[in-house]
């Protein structure tokens, strides 16, 4: 039986409106609404269920994005540099639907550790990137990454990485089960004096809450779990919110600005429903939970006489400082079948290069696994990247590669650039008439470094591992279209350099709220969907004081 669940009336004042319902926004709607507050989440996509992911689609998720942004009717734009002209392109990926990225993710849950949140005081200034200290520490943190651990659902094995920082309590969940590609990881991480340890997975490996384990169905990454093994805002925290009787959730509702009164107070958010009528519903706050791109774009759309730099921006920082993380990937083919598409994507990770070495130049690093994340239709359309021939017999050879192909896979760092940017196109619009946001990126050069370091060392690892041939994907210095996107709105403590404090709160606006990856003041090592779930339950400890103290 489906919770009851409200129906606001626009006219209704709510306590708070949160725009958004992934990663972030999905939490803060139940942590609110179980504190006894009325709330709106405005999603842009459709309210799923788990029926709703069968059947298995390659060719309907990645090509026709089916659960995913549209570029038909959410168009982008693109260059390089503030002197190119932007292009039509697709350099962002991010879910569209109730439970947002946390729907298709891998589930590789990595916590940030202590350096990740000190890079400026450990690497002092780099040219050309604008490194800053978190106004948080991994300590103020790590009560909200247990929380994640046990509220989320992640399964794991506490002590196995040498180098995990504090925590708590211990996972959970035991780990999942190896798979054969993880067995090679750790072949080839002993060979090069490395470990490898269980991958924390925000995946069930046993029923947990009422929840089924993995069914290693296969259909993992970019896919929704019918089983709800996939440990999402969708199953974890929405039906929470639903039930308290306090939370409305209204799918396919595109919000396009955030009202402010002449006092320059946040008042409501005005949206298109699904018949694309414009509806105002007002509110005392708003937590704008849209991700590290839609976010900015919506605050810069908010623009008023008050705000003509868009809603929070006196800084003039909303939007800048886009990073993606890095990544690099290296295929090999072995002898033996591995069938690493079964199951869920990773289970062992090696993170001996979490801080690269200073006698190497480089600032940064990160981890790796190995895994094999396409599905059979994917493989035959994209198949092993610029190695594989797309016809005749060459293809039919690379065909019988698929069961026998490992991907290693690098996460790394990238660096805050301010030039790297999400801003409003001047002259494109969306399918609803709202300016587009546009992208301006190129990699820092330290970056493209660090990217050549870990690619190198993918090689070595299935070289060690046995891997009877291989190959790289080429290095590219702009974004490949990631649904990674952190840092527009970044917090700190000085408003003249950020966008909202420690709480989340915008330094400018007293009732606005941002908690999404674009708080995040650097990105860490290539994983940052658990950190986000955690600065979300932080934040909204602060929200419920806040809305209490504001009566």
């Amino acid at each position: 039986m489906q919770p009851r669940t409200p129906r606001y009336r626009p006219t209704d004042v709510v306590d708070f409106i949160v725009v958004g319902s992934g990663a972030a926004g999905g939490i803060v709607a139940r942590e609110l609404s179980r504190a006894g507050l009325r709330v709106v989440v405005l999603e842009q996509g459709p309210y799923r269920r788990a029926s709703d992911f069968l059947p298995h689609d390659d060719y309907n998720v990645f090509i026709r994005n089916a659960l995913t942004n549209d570029s038909a009717q959410q168009g982008t734009t693109f260059r390089s540099t503030e002197q190119d002209e932007a292009k039509p392109g697709n350099p962002v990926w991010y879910a569209r639907g109730v439970g947002g990225g946390s729907v298709h993710f891998t589930g590789n849950f990595w916590r940030l550790h202590p350096e990740d949140f000190r890079e400026r005081t450990l690497n002092g200034d780099v040219p050309g990137a604008a490194l800053a200290d978190w106004p948080i520490t991994y300590d103020d943190l790590e009560p909200y990454y247990t929380r994640v651990d046990w509220e989320i659902g992640v399964s794991g094995q506490a002590g196995a990485d040498p180098r995990e920082p504090r925590r708590s309590r211990p996972y959970p969940m035991p780990p999942l089960p190896v798979k054969p590609e993880g067995l090679l990881m750790e072949k080839a991480a002993r060979k090069m004096g490395w470990t490898a340890f269980p991958a924390p997975m925000a995946i069930a490996s046993q029923p947990f809450r009422g929840r089924a384990p993995c069914q290693a169905c296969g259909y993992c990454l970019g896919f929704g779990c019918e089983f709800d093994a996939k440990s999402s805002t969708l199953v974890a925290m929405i039906p929470d919110a639903e039930r308290t009787g306090r939370c409305e959730i209204r799918s396919e509702s595109y919000v396009r600005k955030v009202e402010t009164d002449a006092r320059g107070r946040v008042t409501g958010v005005i949206y298109f429903d699904r018949e694309r009528r414009e509806v105002f519903q007002r509110a005392r706050a708003v937590v704008v939970c849209a991700n590290g791109a839609e976010t900015p774009r919506l605050l810069l759309n908010s623009a008023s006489a008050r705000f003509p730099q868009g809603l929070a921006n006196s800084s003039g920082l909303v939007g800048r400082h886009l990073m993606y993380n890095g990544n690099v990937v290296a295929g090999g083919v072995f002898e033996h079948e591995t069938n690493g598409y079964k199951g869920p994507v990773v289970t062992r990770v090696v993170q001996d290069p979490y801080v690269l070495d200073p006698k190497l130049g480089l600032v940064g690093g990160g981890g790796f696994d190995f895994r094999f994340d396409s599905p059979p239709l994917l493989y035959a359309i994209r198949g092993q990247g610029t190695a594989m021939p797309q016809w005749g017999a060459g293809f039919k050879r690379a065909l019988r590669d698929f069961p026998k192909t490992v991907y290693a896979y690098g996460h790394t760092t990238s660096l805050p650039v301010p030039t790297n940017s999400v801003s409003l196109d001047p002259t494109h619009k969306d399918a609803w008439g709202v300016p587009s946001m546009r992208i301006t990126y190129r990699e820092h050069p330290n970056d493209m470094k660090v990217y050549r370091w870990f690619l190198d060392r993918c090689g070595d690892l299935l070289d060690a591992a046995g891997a009877l041939r291989r190959w790289e994907d080429p290095i590219n210095d702009a974004p490949q279209g990631s649904p990674h996107l952190l840092g527009t709105c970044r917090m700190g403590n000085d408003p003249a350099t950020s966008v909202v404090n420690a709480g989340h709160r915008a330094h400018d606006v007293p009732n606005l709220f941002i908690v999404d990856g674009s708080s995040m003041v650097t990105g860490g090592r290539g994983q940052p969907t658990m950190t986000i779930m955690a600065l979300a339950f932080r934040a909204s400890e602060g929200m419920v004081r806040w809305a209490k103290r504001a009566g």
